[in-house]
């Protein structure tokens, strides 16, 4: 299959992303697919960073391995990356910076000296703008038209116009050109497929499926890697209707997010696991008072502050148990963005026919990273109906109704005929409070145990309800991949890899991790023969989730818990070994 990746690095404050966005954005509007790997530090400037942007005529699903071109700003990068490009890979440098020996380079790997300084002297005295020469000379071998690279440009800019535009579109094409005079395209550079395509990251889908879904208010603080949620909230607020606060911490983030559902706006909050953790004594609240609620938790590498810049699924522990004793919950972990757009639009609709929280577990390497969907597959959801009872019931009127499926009627507060009230102790069906005076009489006993039982029913129609694992590849195959969230992608790509050396294999992965339906999940792992649980953390999760529901237990394991992303090569060598007679 034609595919390449082309990996920039440097220092934080080089501009080593917007070099990366923009190849991407230019394969992206080839009608490419394309992953975007952003790796970078939690420091402003220093620290290597780097951006990797891999495009192919079929769908990827990870950043892959390895690279062919490499656009280096310093020695580091070179000495860091350049192990890994492929043969007939090219790196790009400036001589003036550094040099590149061929000695150092592996066994058929070439250096293009780019004389990017010099090129942005032509133009201003600001040395930042080398990085347009040298985009220009990616972009040439990455085999991105000139004409698309400086409309990526143009519009990167925005309505912006005057010298800082026609510089790096000036910069640009004479890198370019500088390429075309010495170099070729790389071999395996995709040519135009089609329609461009939309790029954008996880969290970019997260706020356009809440948008769709119906949220009018979001209450945020900001928290890497959850922050570009607000972000986009905030800059489409106005177009969308939308009210959006950033709130002084997450605490009050929750709480208002709670305040606006029960008062019937559909509401949100985003964090991550740090601020997630603030968040567990308000959950409980909206379990206890059955008010809908969605909250995103991006999660990071941990505990505490860990590693903020980088990724894991670590904390599915911290969402099953979250808030103080039992209520029910559902937990939806899109793998791709276009997976996240519909799996946020999801959350809304199931928290608020069910009357509860649902959690919609990201991490980093979904949050931050991009890839390209098609149009078609964001498809609006419709109307949205009205679930709330309406008109005068008088005394009638019972909030906590006790009811078959666990779900009560749920009613606007302060209309005439339907009050109620709303505490966070345990209470009756009309509300009133029985933790005061009444806990301990046996009729009060009585009625919790009641009230506690009809909350949790909700659990088997939530289980009905989420998506269950879905099954890809053949059914017969010798080793059945388990994964969920992020690590999908890996996953795919790998199997792609295996398919290539003949080896069969198929995937059951999970777009919703909670509530489990019991018979949906033995129907997926029934006649399984090798199983390898894939997961990016320590202790294997998701794995024992699995076992405690249903009794199964995995053949063999593989656990990443270093704050990388799974690289496919990673799980193809994992797979060979197990496959080959090895195991855990």
């Amino acid at each position: 299959m034609p595919e390449i990746t082309v990996r920039t690095g440097g220092q934080a404050g080089d501009g080593i992303a917007s070099v990366g966005e923009a190849i991407a954005r230019g394969f992206s509007r080839q009608g490419l697919h394309v992953f975007g790997l952003n790796a970078y530090q939690s420091v402003i400037r220093g620290g290597h960073v780097w951006f990797q942007a891999r495009a192919s005529d079929r769908r990827v699903y990870s950043q892959g391995d390895g690279a062919d071109v490499l656009y280096a700003l310093d020695r580091a990068t070179v000495e860091t990356h350049v192990p890994d490009l492929r043969p007939g890979g090219t790196v790009i440098h400036d001589p003036e910076k550094f040099k590149v020996d061929p000695s150092e380079l592996p066994a058929g790997v070439r250096a293009l000296a780019v004389p990017t300084l010099e090129i942005a002297r032509k133009y201003t005295s600001q040395s930042i703008l080398q990085n347009a020469g040298g985009l220009g000379a990616t972009a040439f071998l990455a085999g991105i038209p000139l004409e698309v690279l400086q409309k990526v440009l143009a519009d990167s800019f925005g309505r912006k116009k005057g010298d800082v535009v026609d510089w790096n579109l000036g910069a640009s094409a004479d890198g370019y050109r500088f390429a075309e005079a010495h170099a070729s395209p790389h071999d395996h550079a995709p040519s135009r497929q089609g329609a461009p395509k939309l790029l954008m990251a996880g969290n970019q889908a997260i706020a356009l499926g809440a948008a769709a879904g119906g949220c009018k208010f979001l209450a945020q603080y900001p928290m890497t890697p959850a922050s570009s949620i607000m972000h986009w909230m905030a800059a489409h607020a106005t177009g969308l209707g939308v009210v959006v606060k950033q709130a002084e911490d997450e605490l009050a983030a929750i709480n208002m997010a709670i305040g606006a559902s029960f008062a019937g706006v559909r509401s949100m909050t985003a964090t991550s696991g740090g601020g997630f953790s603030l968040m567990v004594e308000a959950l409980g609240m909206a379990g206890m008072t059955e008010t809908p609620l969605v909250v995103v938790e991006s999660q990071r590498a941990g505990p505490s502050t860990g590693l903020p810049t980088k990724t894991e699924q670590g904390d599915l522990n911290l969402m099953l148990g979250a808030g103080q004793s039992e209520f029910p919950r559902a937990i939806l972990a899109p793998s791709h963005p276009k997976e996240a757009y519909t799996a946020t639009i999801e959350a809304f609709r199931l928290a608020e026919s069910w009357q509860t929280a649902v959690l919609l577990a990201s991490d980093l390497h979904l949050s931050e990273n991009l890839a390209t969907v098609d149009r078609d597959e964001l498809v609006s959801p419709g109307p949205i109906p009205s679930l709330f009872t309406v008109g005068p019931n008088g005394h009638d009127y019972l909030r906590y109704r006790y009811t078959d499926s666990g779900v009560s009627p749920r009613a606007l507060p302060g209309q005439p005929g339907l009050q109620f009230i709303a505490g966070s102790d345990e209470h009756d069906e009309r509300g009133h409070l029985i933790s005061d005076t009444r806990s301990g009489l046996p009729k009060w006993v009585s009625e919790r145990q009641r009230m506690m039982e009809k909350r949790m029913r909700k659990l088997t129609g939530l289980a009905s309800e989420v998506p269950g694992p879905i099954v890809e590849g053949p059914a017969d195959a010798p080793l059945t991949f388990i994964a969920w969230g992020s690590t999908v992608g890996a996953v795919r790509d790998a199997r792609a890899e295996l398919e290539r050396r003949r080896r069969v294999t198929n995937l059951v992965w999970f777009p919703a991790v909670y509530p489990i339906d019991a018979g949906r999940l033995q129907a997926a792992l029934a006649a399984r023969h090798r199983t390898l649980l894939v997961e990016g953390n320590y202790s294997g999760q998701f794995g024992r989730l699995l076992r405690a529901e249903s009794g199964f237990v995995p053949t063999d394991r593989l656990f990443k818990y270093d704050g990388e992303p799974f690289y496919p090569h990673e799980i193809v060598a994992k797979a060979l070994e197990v496959s080959d007679g090895g195991g855990q």
